[in-house]
């Protein structure tokens, strides 16, 4: 980050420049990556002292972090438009005025061991002048562009010291016009209540334990009519105020929900005081695609781009075993080999590591980073213990078990009879006949990919996305209707959202985000679902897999699962098999359960009119869909090119209030 002289800082402002910068005294940071009608200030996040004053400060460094704001800066960094203070506010309060601001006693205790000398209040009072320079230049320009203007002024507060209950969050507005902005007070009151976290109360109040009467909000107030200041203060909830710890998951937690309501205010008072003419929160967001976000993606992308998972869990004499396994009258358990695993664990976990993502400013964006490395560590670590019993314990560490609502699910399908109508024959199509289809399939969206004949497929048809290749079980066996159904899986949703990948500045979705599984196999089923080639025997497989991912991590060996479906469920002998090895490949891979809550929660949100589209621009995840949507308003992320047939033209079959009926019951 450049330093600039204030002069510079002023200018580049006035020019309405996109810039970060550090003040050449090196006393606070401004950002403005993009002109909008709100701006965020942390004057009191800073910690630093001169040398000079050092030896003359009564205070040692925990003193005095005990009365700044640590971590405040943390809590807006994502916002486009912030002024964060460096210096400590014991060597001159950016909150209190000119003439005020070098304090000789602060909370009852005197500051300094020796008096400062006139040259040493100089320095400190002309840092104080030169933020106020800029905080003038940045509000007359805001003004100037979108007539009114709002300041989220943050701030923290200690409350061990208090004998009573005291807010989450308080707002300090004696110096704000309540007859003009008391609507928007109540509106930031209110969100900032409705952030959750986990074991802490949260009520937040107006003028409980601060009134906002600090420098910050008045010189604003003061000079601009048309700004509105939210002095805001944070208990501090997120570290421990006697030893200085930090909590690290408080303190993300507030940053992401901050961030959020800081947007949901922003968007609220902008209606009424200002210009903008947009209602879309994300639009108050910068566009450009910071430096760090790109630099980071690139760096994981080279890291993992040949790392495939299921290309190695998948074992190389399915064929031989199954036919052992037949021949001895199912009495003994197949012994699957698996190809070397060409990954150096540590080598490759401690490169992850060394990836900066915490340069990513935007807390949501980071997040996700973060999400994905911490979600490759334990990919890497069900990789390398393939083959071993510590396989099925990294199995359950990174996709989990079945939940008892997953369970009772499984249940409800495998009680239900077959619905009338439905084709019972066998299946007699071949591996030929289903690539003709998958080719047209392709040819429809306009893909191109290579299909074809694996032994080491375990499943009717699997997708590499690295690359772009399409295996066929040879010894496979379909009806025209799974044919159809398995093309608007893999071709309507795993192809589509692989090439919607390949089309985005990021790779991170060509990667794949956290247990994307989930997702693509939910929005692949409803594919199937809503082209009209979902069936009873379909809902079931589903199902099977579920029980069987229940039952192996319950104790029950292969044997006891195939009899299971074989003796129980009159689960053709090929089928049964190729369930259980599925589930068991590897040492034991749960992965295959949740199709079902996958397919649950997706159709719940078709139910509901939710977008899908953002889950389509490639391999992602539900609970980073609100982040690819603010992202794709943003745009830093490409609205999907190609999208799934069925999702925009639903072809359901003569089955489908009675499929409307059974899907309802789901839990």
């Amino acid at each position: 980050m450049k330093r600039l002289e204030i002069k510079e800082i002023i200018q580049l402002i006035e020019s309405e420049k996109h810039f970060e910068a550090i003040a050449s005294d090196g006393s606070f940071t401004i950002k403005v990556n993009r002109y909008l009608p709100y701006c965020c200030t942390a004057i009191h996040d800073g910690s630093k002292l001169r040398s000079e004053l050092k030896a003359k400060i009564e205070h040692d460094e925990y003193s005095r972090w005990f009365e700044e704001d640590p971590f405040t800066r943390d809590f807006i960094e994502s916002m486009p438009i912030t002024l964060i203070g460096h210096d400590s506010r014991f060597e001159y309060d950016l909150n209190r005025r000119p003439e005020e601001c070098i304090l000789e006693t602060a909370w009852e205790k005197n500051v300094w061991k020796k008096k400062l000398t006139p040259k040493d209040q100089q320095k400190s009072l002309q840092k104080h002048a030169n933020y106020y320079k800029v905080t003038h230049a940045l509000i007359s320009k805001l003004e100037e562009l979108f007539v009114g203007c709002i300041v989220y002024d943050v701030h923290s507060y200690n409350h061990e010291r208090w004998d009573r209950k005291v807010p989450l969050f308080n707002i300090g507005v004696e110096r704000v016009d309540m007859k003009r902005f008391g609507s928007v007070v109540e509106h930031w009151r209110s969100e900032l209540e409705s952030i959750k976290l986990e074991n802490i109360e949260n009520v937040s109040s107006v003028n409980d334990v601060f009134y906002g009467r600090g420098y910050n909000l008045e010189y604003i107030t003061d000079n601009f009519k048309n700004t509105l200041v939210l002095a805001t203060e944070v208990k501090k909830v997120y570290c421990n105020e006697l030893t200085g710890d930090d909590y690290p998951n408080i303190i993300k937690s507030l940053q992401q929900q901050l961030k959020i309501r800081i947007l949901n205010n922003a968007n609220f008072f902008s209606q009424k005081n200002s210009n903008w003419e947009h209602n879309v929160k994300s639009k108050l967001l910068d566009k450009t695609m910071e430096s760090s976000i790109l630099k980071v993606d690139k760096e994981l992308f080279q890291l993992l781009k040949n790392f495939e998972l299921l290309a190695f869990i998948n074992p190389n004499n399915n064929i031989q075993e199954k036919k052992r396994f037949l021949k001895n009258q199912c009495s003994e358990i197949p012994k699957f080999k698996y190809s070397p695993i060409r990954v150096n664990p540590f080598e490759l976990k401690q490169k992850l590591s060394n990836l900066r993502v915490q340069d990513i400013s935007d807390v949501s964006i980071r997040h996700m980073y973060e999400s994905v490395i911490n979600s490759y560590f334990d990919k890497i670590d069900l990789l390398s213990s393939l083959n071993t019993p510590k396989f099925l314990y990294n199995s359950l560490r990174y996709f989990g078990r079945p939940s008892k609502k997953d369970i009772q699910n499984a249940h409800y399908f495998l009680h239900l009879p077959a619905v009338s109508g439905e084709p019972k024959r066998s299946p007699s199509l071949g591996v030929d006949e289903a690539m003709v289809s998958f080719r047209e399939g392709m040819e429809s969206y306009g893909f191109e990919s290579k299909i074809e004949k694996s032994n080491r497929v375990i499943a009717q048809v699997m997708v590499l996305n690295a690359k772009k290749t399409i295996l066929f079980n040879p010894a496979a066996k379909f009806t025209r209707g799974q044919i159809n159904a398995l093309v608007e899986h893999e071709v309507g949703v795993h192809m589509v959202t692989t090439m919607n990948s390949n089309a985005q500045k990021l790779h991170l979705f060509n990667l794949g985000l956290p247990v994307n599984t989930m997702t693509q196999e939910g929005l692949a089923i409803l594919a199937e679902y809503l082209s009209g080639n979902i069936s009873m025997k379909r809902l079931k497989k589903l199902a099977y897999r579920v029980i069987v991912v229940d039952m192996m991590c319950s104790g029950a060996d292969f044997i006891e699962c195939y009899n299971f479906l074989v003796n129980d469920h009159n689960l053709d002998q090929d089928d049964a098999f190729g369930v259980v090895t599925r589930i068991f490949r590897g040492g034991g891979f749960t992965k295959d359960y949740l199709y079902l809550s996958g397919f649950v929660k997706i159709l719940r949100m078709w139910e509901k009119g939710q977008d899908l589209e953002p889950l389509l621009v490639g391999k992602t995840s539900l609970e980073f869909h609100s982040v690819i949507s603010e992202m794709i308003q943003r745009e830093m992320v490409q609205k999907p090119i190609f999208v799934t047939n069925s999702f925009k033209n639903p072809e359901l079959n003569k089955n489908d209030e009675i499929y409307k009926y059974i899907l309802s019951g789901l839990k």
